[in-house]
This record gives C-alpha cells, sequence and structure tokens, in this order.
C-alpha cells in the first residue's frame, strides 16, 4: 500500500474500528501468551523481556531499515514476512548477542550465564551463603537487566530519526541496507552512552548487595538526589520523555520543536534536552499528585516494607512511568487511525495541537480509572496480586500491559500498512 491511503470506513468509524480491533487482538495474544490462566503463562518474565526486544526490534526493521529487504512485497505477504522476521531476530538478540555475545564480559546481561554461577555455588552473598538457583532464576536478574538496555533502546534508537533528522546519515545517497546498518551502529553509539550513565550503575549497586561483586561496577549516582537509588527514578522521567518524544512525531504533528531554526545536529540537541525536560516535569507532577489518590492504607503499606520510605518512593516514580504508559494508546491511534482528526479546519494549528495534547491526557486518565479502578489488570489479565485496593496500584505492572496493546497497532501500521483498516487511495497515488 503507498502512502496514499483512505480509511476503509471512513471517519470517524475507521478509528473506532481499528481501536476494537487492536484491544481484541491484544487481549487474545496477551491470553494466550502471558495470562496465568492462559497456556502460555509467562508474565511477567520472560514475557516482559520478549516484548521489550520485540518493540526495539520492529523500531530497527522499520524506522532504520526502512522494512529492508522486504519493502517491494505486496501486502500481507510483507506484513507476514516482516512479523516473522521480528520474532527471529527478537531470539537471536537475546538468546545469542546479549546471553551469549555481551555475556562473555557481563554476566549482569546473560541469565545463562548467572544461573550457571548459582549452579556451582558461586553466586555468594555478603553473608558467605550461596545464592541457590531457584532464587537465582526466581530474581530474573539478566532478564530485567535487558529490559532496562530497550527501555533506554525505546528513546535513543527513534530519537535519531525524529528530532535529529537521521542526522549524521542523512543528508546522503546511502541506500538501503548500508543507511539502516550505518544509523543502527550510530544510534547503538548513543545507546550505550545512555545505558552506562542511567542503568549500569544500578546493577553495580544491585551485584553488590546480593552477591557482593560491586567493584567491578559503579553504584547509583542518583540516590542523593531524589531520596531513592532505584532504577525506577530512571524509570519514571524516561518513560514520559519517550511519550514526548512520539508524541512529537504523533499527535504534534512535529511541535514545538519545529520552531527551532537551527542546523542539524543543534536543532535535534535543544529539542532533545526539551523532551527531557518535559519527560522529568512530568514525573515531578505525578509523584506529587499519585499520593491523593492511591489512599493511606497503600502508602502505609509502602512505607512499611522498607526503612526512610525507600519503598515509597521507588514506587512514585515507577508509578509515574506506569502513568505514561496509559498515553501510548490515545496518541497513537489517534495519529494513525483517526488521522488526528480535532473539531478546527486546521489539523496543524495550535488550536489543534492543545486540543490533541489535552485529549490524550484526558483518555489516558480514562484507561488507568478503568485498569485500577475497574480492577481491568486482575479479571481481563489474571494478575492475581491485584485483590485490596493497595495491591492494585503495588502489583498491577499495567505498563506491560500497555506496551502489549501497543504491538497489534504498530505491527499493522509499521509491517502491514494498515492493511484491511485503510485502502490505497488510486484517485491520489
Amino acid at each position: 500500500m503507498s502512502d496514499h491511503a483512505r480509511p476503509r470506513f471512513g471517519q470517524p468509524l475507521t478509528g473506532i474500528i481499528s481501536f476494537l480491533v487492536f484491544l481484541a487482538l491484544g487481549w487474545g495474544t496477551w491470553f494466550l501468551f502471558a495470562d496465568p490462566r492462559g497456556p502460555g503463562k509467562t508474565f511477567p518474565y520472560p514475557f516482559v523481556m520478549y516484548l521489550a526486544v520485540m518493540i526495539l526490534v520492529g523500531l530497527w526493521q522499520h524506522m532504520l531499515l526502512g522494512d529492508w529487504p522486504f519493502a517491494k512485497l505486496r501486502q500481507p505477504l510483507k506484513g507476514v514476512v516482516l512479523t516473522v522476521v521480528n520474532f527471529l531476530v527478537t531470539l537471536f538478540v537475546i538468546h545469542v548477542i546479549f546471553y551469549r555475545v555481551l555475556g562473555l564480559g557481563f554476566n549482569f546481561l546473560s541469565q545463562v550465564n548467572l544461573d550457571e554461577l548459582a549452579r556451582n555455588g558461586q553466586a555468594v552473598l555478603p553473608s558467605g551463603a550461596a545464592l541457590s538457583l531457584e532464587k537465582m532464576k526466581a530474581m530474573h536478574l539478566a532478564q530485567s537487566a535487558i529490559v532496562s538496555f530497550v527501555l533506554i533502546g525505546f528513546f535513543t534508537y527513534p530519537v535519531i530519526t525524529i528530532l535529529f533528522a537521521k542526522w549524521p546519515i542523512r543528508p546522503s545517497n546511502l541506500e538501503q541496507p548500508q543507511a539502516g546498518f550505518a544509523e543502527l551502529g550510530w544510534t547503538s553509539l548513543v545507546t550505550l552512552f545512555f545505558f552506562v550513565a542511567f542503568i549500569v550503575p544500578f546493577w553495580g549497586g544491585l551485584f553488590g548487595q546480593t552477591l557482593g561483586t560491586s567493584f567491578g561496577m559503579n553504584s547509583p549516582w542518583w540516590g542523593k538526589i531524589n531520596g531513592t537509588a532505584h532504577l525506577h527514578w530512571v524509570f519514571g522521567w524516561w518513560e514520559w520523555s519517550i511519550i514526548a518524544l512520539f508524541m512529537t512525531a504523533n499527535v504534534w504533528r512535529g511541535k514545538p520543536w519545529n520552531l527551532i531554526r537551527l542546523p542539524q545536529p543543534l536543532k535535534g540537541l535543544v529539542s532533545m534536552l526539551g523532551v527531557f525536560a518535559i519527560g522529568y516535569a512530568m514525573a515531578i507532577l505525578c509523584i506529587n499528585l499519585i499520593p491523593l489518590w492511591i489512599g493511606s492504607g497503600t502508602i502505609a503499606q509502602l512505607k512499611a516494607a522498607a526503612p526512610g520510605d525507600a519503598e515509597y518512593l521507588r514506587f512514585l516514580w515507577y508509578h509515574a512511568a506506569e502513568i505514561a504508559g496509559f498515553m501510548l494508546i490515545p496518541f497513537l491511534i489517534w495519529h494513525h487511525y483517526f488521522e488526528d482528526r480535532v473539531p478546527m479546519a486546521d489539523r496543524d494549528s495550535w488550536a489543534a495541537f492543545a486540543f490533541r495534547t489535552v485529549g490524550v491526557l484526558v483518555a489516558g486518565i480514562v484507561l488507568y480509572v478503568i485498569f485500577y479502578y475497574g480492577n481491568f489488570g486482575r479479571w481481563a489479565l489474571g494478575n492475581s496480586h491485584m485483590t485490596n485496593q493497595a495491591s492494585r496500584f503495588i502489583h498491577g505492572e499495567s505498563l506491560v500491559w500497555n506496551f502489549w496493546w501497543i504491538i497489534p497497532l504498530l505491527w499493522n501500521d509499521w509491517f502491514f500498512a494498515k492493511w484491511g483498516l485503510f485502502q490505497e487511495d488510486k484517485e491520489h497515488a
């Protein structure tokens, strides 16, 4: 399908049908692969790890490589082939690149290595006791570390396309796959820079507490900034930065960064700093508002879990990230399947920008209420921990569902070119 496509059922009906289709596909596949009541039963791990790497590989396939080498296949064959390739590359990245290659030097990125250490009695706690194999597997340390790498990559791989206009790879006469692999190398370097600064120290501190071997890695430098040295401080503002980045490419239609009249890479750098500022401001707003509705019982349980309110602060930052996750479906479907519809005549006006921004926030709040107060996470997704009010907030894991829910939408848009829901407009092709 070309770029000239029109909604198959008109608007807003096509958008509404798309929403229901993606909800059904996300919910159905969740039951098959993740739900503890279904056949797969892989929630939360290793499901979370596979989910994260799948989206990252999808970014590489579509945004960097331009669907190479399958760009000229007809739909729906093209989408099917890209989906199969995505799954195979995901397996290769996890079980070979992370576990077997990077694992040669970094045990915290290889679950195979960590399990082997525990199996041989080499995972020794500071107390002198050995960590059992069962305990090591239950902790999912390397699987969680891979997810934290992908968290950084959700931002650093697409930011070069969205804010830097693919600088320094473009403008150039490079064709695919040279252009895509060159960009993959450059963005991987950017990813590594942020990964070392914001992720590795957490694992250094954690391994120092569990295995007494943190001398090879630093411990979290941000502990004195906000009262918690947990990785979830990074999750909180980084996830909101991801939302701001992708809203720029979607419902914001390039605003407000299109006002910056600087050459690349200065324009991209200023825009990126602005996105980080928005992300951190939204996270701070969330952690100040969250206590207003989670209830005194939830707060008391969190504060009793660890000395010095450490668990309470960790929760606030992570829940800020969870709130950000509820914005994913609203802005993605509004842009791709409702075509940025607004009541204003000019979809690119500042009034339309404000309308869609407020609309995304309101829609995200509605989804949040359904998940936590309607207990969607328990009766629909099988999260058995969501019993009383406190457990709903503390063990909801809504971020996992929201990222899984967008998979059908992204795959239909990226890989299938909206096949089935949009059709080619031959009059304007």
